[in-house]
């Protein structure tokens, strides 16, 4: 029987950045109280998961969010954390923590313009973020082709130590990466609302083809209070 790998991708829990609505890139934050406490809640519901292995972008914010999730979970004795540069978020340059949601609207109706669209369609990833990098006075943010060329790098890597193993890898970082790892992987995949803090998004490899189990998933999470009351 042929066998393949799970890969849980885990968005971070909320910062202060996220709170206050800016750009949030390769800048960092340290997670809010009420980021800490979903993050808690997470781990509680994938306590059982027997992970094989943990990788993290080597910003802060993801890596307090996996120590969390170990701490939470029952079989993380011998696990250790793998910061990986290349899953860090979309580089937004010029726009780090500038307020984010006007700016990115605005982004989106200039793209959806150029592109002869309704100024409300779907966001057209690629060309959205190319148009940040072309906007960009520095020009110093992604654009889609160097995002997916470091996030691809990362992911290949990943591939190489654990394809076919059967193994569940747990992977914590960013909401556009994993959204961004999905559209490109998954066919027919679209994207849709922006993932939740602590959410998990489930991809299954096999046969050479990436599977996708479960999308920004929040279901479990459980509070202290449900685990006391399944002792």
């Amino acid at each position: 029987m042929t066998k393949g790998v799970t890969f849980y991708f885990v968005r971070h829990g909320e910062t202060y950045l996220n709170r206050l609505g800016r750009f949030q890139g390769w800048a960092d934050a340290p997670l809010t109280p009420e980021g800490l406490e979903i993050v808690h809640q997470s781990g509680r519901g994938l306590a059982d998961v027997k992970f094989d292995a943990v990788y993290t972008s080597d910003l802060g914010r993801t890596i307090k969010t996996a120590q969390i999730l170990l701490e939470e979970n029952h079989h993380s004795q011998d696990l250790t954390i793998t910061p990986m540069p290349e899953f860090r978020e979309v580089f937004f340059g010029y726009y780090e923590g500038l307020e984010a949601q006007s700016i990115w609207r605005d982004m989106i109706a200039e793209t959806n313009h150029e592109l002869g669209l309704p100024r409300d369609a779907g966001i057209q990833v690629e060309a959205t973020m190319n148009k940040m990098k072309a906007s960009d006075p520095t020009g110093l943010a992604e654009n889609y082709l160097e995002f997916w060329q470091r996030v691809e790098t990362g992911l290949l890597e990943l591939l190489n130590r654990h394809a076919g193993s059967d193994q569940i890898i747990l992977v914590v970082c960013h909401g556009l990466t994993i959204q961004n790892l999905i559209h490109g992987l998954v066919a027919d995949f679209e994207l849709g609302e922006p993932l939740a803090n602590a959410s998990v998004t489930t991809v299954k490899y096999l046969h050479g083809q990436f599977q996708l189990i479960a999308y920004n998933q929040t279901e479990h999470f459980k509070d202290m209070v449900d685990v006391m009351e399944l002792l």
